[in-house]
């Protein structure tokens, strides 16, 4: 029966009961049963009248959990770790404030494999998806080290830059994308339900339009006529799109090379580029991460092929003997800014701190060219927008205003 007990799994259990001063007191805690549970809280002076399994209900299924969740995670582990707060007592305040039952659920876990004898970074590699090599790595490093709570918190910092940016890029994308969007869905609107109106109207003055009010004319009917084709034939290369994408790594390689190459964009990406390999670069090295090792996770974390593959060369060369400095040089692909702090970092022995200073330069020159991007292209889209839907009202008034010069 004990061993039958034993390979239960842990689950999370709501209690009611009375403390050692008999105030009432209800709470959740885990456990494998609601015995064991009860002789748990007796421990903790908890005379438990009632303990029930919790069935939670999540309606449309398991929220899925984003990156920031995880870089909330972390910050609140370090920040737990850094008040004196014991490990698994820290999982158990952590996941009580956290909102998103997935990662709650998560979090108990890592509290049971803690608990069961694993140490943390053990106990995050058994989540691959969610905790990468790198996040595994530097926490082990932390372990091994004796500074889990200075490591954390460099983990935390990390992963709350890297995810700011990756906002920023998402918001330099999406902004003129949803806006054109919206421009085209309008437009289109007008042709379909309002253009054919007017279409009657000037049937009825029988006399020849101009030619700009037929062309919209016939823009309209064209694609009243091929609307469910054009509409399909959108969804489908669309699909199409996002499946080569999510397939073909030649088609991910040549979409990152086209991305560094497109005006306005290819310059934000790069400076995101060379922010993330600084940062990653930064935080593994002052981990005591070795450099060739650090390289290799900073291949991964570029993002990009160009700077995947750059990185690589740099990882191979600097395992030659030749310096980091020497070695980035002779990719051609990194600003000699980085390059130079690079150079600096390595005579003084402080290469973490030189390489952390580039990353923030890069991320606030992130930061300035998405704003500039978004003035920018606010009066740009006005205009657009301007012209699509001013165009069309002159095309369906300018025979009426003919008629009333003839008039």
């Amino acid at each position: 029966m004990a061993k039958k007990v034993s390979e239960q799994k842990s689950a999370t259990f709501v209690y009611e009961g009375v403390d050692r001063q008999g105030k009432k007191v209800k709470g959740e805690t885990t456990g494998k049963a609601p015995a064991l549970v009860r002789a748990e809280l007796r421990k903790q002076g908890i005379n438990a009248k009632k303990v029930a399994k919790k069935h939670e209900i999540n309606i449309g299924g398991k929220k899925k959990i984003k990156p920031m969740d995880i870089a909330i995670f972390t910050r609140q582990m370090a920040t737990m770790m850094k008040a004196g707060v014991p490990l698994v007592q820290a999982f158990e305040i952590v996941a009580d404030g956290l909102d998103n039952p997935s990662m709650k659920d998560v979090v108990l876990k890592l509290k049971v494999e803690v608990e069961g004898g694993n140490n943390f970074a053990g106990a995050l590699s058994k989540h691959p998806l969610l905790f990468d090599d790198l996040y595994c790595s530097l926490v082990d490093a932390g372990e091994q080290s004796g500074a889990l709570e200075t490591m954390l918190d460099r983990v935390a910092l990390y992963k709350e830059k890297s995810e700011a940016l990756k906002q920023k890029i998402k918001k330099a994308m999406k902004y003129p994308m949803t806006v054109v969007a919206v421009a085209i869905i309008v437009t289109a609107i007008l042709l379909i339900k309002v253009v054919p109106t007017f279409k009657d109207l000037f049937a009825s003055f029988g006399a020849e339009l101009p030619a700009f009010t037929q062309f919209v004319i016939n823009l309209s009917e064209s694609l009243q006529a091929n609307f469910v084709i054009i509409l399909v034939s959108i969804i489908v290369i669309g699909v199409a799109f996002a499946e080569t994408r999510k397939r073909s790594q030649k088609f991910r390689n040549a979409l990152d090379r086209a991305l560094l190459k497109m005006p306005i964009v290819g310059d934000i990406t790069f400076k995101a580029t060379v922010a993330r390999y600084a940062r990653t670069l930064a935080t593994t090295f002052a981990a005591g991460v070795p450099l060739i090792e650090a390289l290799d996770a900073c291949a991964g974390a570029t993002g990009n092929v160009v700077y995947r593959n750059a990185v690589l060369q740099v990882k191979e060369d600097v395992s030659t003997g030749q310096q980091l400095q020497f070695a980035m040089r002779s990719t051609g692909v990194f600003p000699a800014m980085a390059l130079q702090m690079t150079a600096i970092g390595e005579e003084s022995g402080a290469l973490d701190a030189m390489l952390e200073k580039v990353a923030i330069y890069y991320e606030d020159e992130v930061d300035a060219a998405v704003d500039g991007l978004t003035s920018m292209m606010e009066p740009l889209i006005m205009s657009v927008l301007g012209v699509l839907i001013g165009g069309l009202i002159v095309a369906m008034y300018l025979p009426i205003f003919q008629l009333g010069q003839v008039i």
